[in-house]
């Protein structure tokens, strides 16, 4: 019945309704003559309202008169009336098959390349390395190279520790998995020392194998070892072993920031005005004058590229530009806003170095004035885990053994 139903619509049907006293008539001799009619609809129980093919209406319209019921055409729907309401429309018509053939031909293009990096990481300047290595916008499918891509890429990134090329439709979709940096693992089995990895003032050192060679209240520096990786015995004599132990300092964190008691801000005004222009591969179609009517604006450009379906991109974007009219203001400061503005902007920043769960001990400001502006030092301190493992080469202990 679908199948059947599917192929009137290729050759064409009426939606009809039969008026009269013998509609019921009417469908039994319909269903007897095998004259298909569908989607049926009564109204009042002397109106019928019915689908039927373009054939079988002629058919219809003879049984209706015999019935004496009146028969009248509400719409029409198929293939052979499309093509009837425009064949006096040719330009329209020869334009509507140019675009579907452009379409086709667009299909065997990459028209947009979408980079998806595992956990939302940031990679610099990824969108150059993958345009030079030989992918980019408004090139054939045919012509692009995954394989050759990827190794290209990988090999001039040490950041990127997997990398692969999908083309679905027209696009390109390039799944990148960052690299993470992971601290050298010396091996248990190897002679190691224990090194501060940052400058500060020892609170607590355990060395559980080794010798310490600082004590708590030391200020130490970077680089410096903490714990040496040998160990002297009454009767084993000096010997070099993997070194342990747990090293606590506080460490300082300290930024310093002049602000300005004059300075020009720049607000917005709240005016806006809005542009579109459209852009078909490389050329662009304006829509507005290319000049603002505010003198100082700030420009905020949202670009949608058109595509029918999920993965079939094509060469056209529409482009919604927003200026908003901004105006400078002259802003002074009392020493009282500025130290408080400098503070708050400068603790942020050491809070985010530090990151979270750290041991804050102490904080303080300073603050040194001046006619033009005033200067904000803060100093976080934090009790840190400093000590860091570094191996000891072989040359080294043979230098000790020979000494």
């Amino acid at each position: 019945m679908l199948i059947k139903i599917l192929l009137k619509y290729i050759l064409g049907y009426v939606r009809i309704t039969v008026e009269g006293y013998y509609i019921e008539r009417f469908i039994n001799i319909c269903t007897t003559s095998k004259i298909l009619i569908w989607n049926l609809k009564r109204e009042k129980g002397v109106k019928l309202y019915l689908n039927i093919g373009i054939k079988d209406f002629y058919k219809a319209i003879k049984v209706a008169k015999k019935l004496k019921c009146k028969v009248k055409i509400i719409r029409k729907r198929g293939i052979p009336f499309l093509i009837n309401k425009y064949k006096k429309r040719k330009i329209f018509f020869i334009a509507l098959i140019t675009i579907a053939i452009l379409i086709g031909i667009s299909t065997n293009y990459v028209w947009n390349i979408n980079i998806e990096v595992e956990e939302n990481l940031e990679i610099q300047n990824i969108e150059r390395d993958i345009k030079e290595a030989g992918l980019e916008v408004g090139m054939l499918k045919n012509k692009v190279n995954v394989q050759d891509i990827v190794n290209k890429i990988r090999l001039k990134r040490s950041d990127i520790s997997w990398m692969g090329i999908e083309l679905k439709g027209t696009n390109a979709i390039v799944k990148i998995v960052k690299s993470k940096e992971a601290p050298e693992i010396i091996d248990e089995k190897d002679y190691s020392n224990i090194v501060s990895d940052k400058s500060g003032i020892v609170t607590k050192i355990i060395a559980q194998n080794g010798t310490a060679l600082v004590k708590v209240g030391d200020e130490v520096k970077e680089g410096q070892i903490l714990i040496q990786g040998v160990m002297e015995g009454k009767y084993t004599g000096t010997r070099f072993v993997h070194s342990l132990g747990e090293i606590e300092a506080i460490v300082k964190y300290n930024k310093t920031k002049k602000i300005p008691l004059k300075t020009t801000e720049k607000v917005t005004t709240g005016k806006k005005e809005t542009k579109f222009k459209i852009k078909i591969n490389n050329f662009q179609i304006n829509f507005y004058k290319t000049l603002s009517k505010f003198k100082f604006y700030d420009t905020i450009e949202i670009e949608k590229k058109f595509k029918i379906f999920s993965n079939l991109y094509l060469p056209i974007s529409f482009i919604k530009i927003t200026n908003q009219e901004i105006k400078e203001i002259e802003k002074e400061y009392t020493v009282e806003e500025a130290t408080e503005i400098g503070t708050r902007e400068l603790e942020q920043e050491i809070e985010l170095e530090i990151g979270e769960g750290k041991n804050i001990v102490g904080k303080n400001a300073k603050v040194a004035e001046t006619e033009e502006y005033i200067e904000v030092s803060v100093t976080y301190e934090v009790i840190e885990n400093i000590g860091m493992q570094e191996k000891i080469e072989e040359n080294n202990t043979q230098e000790e053994d020979i000494n």
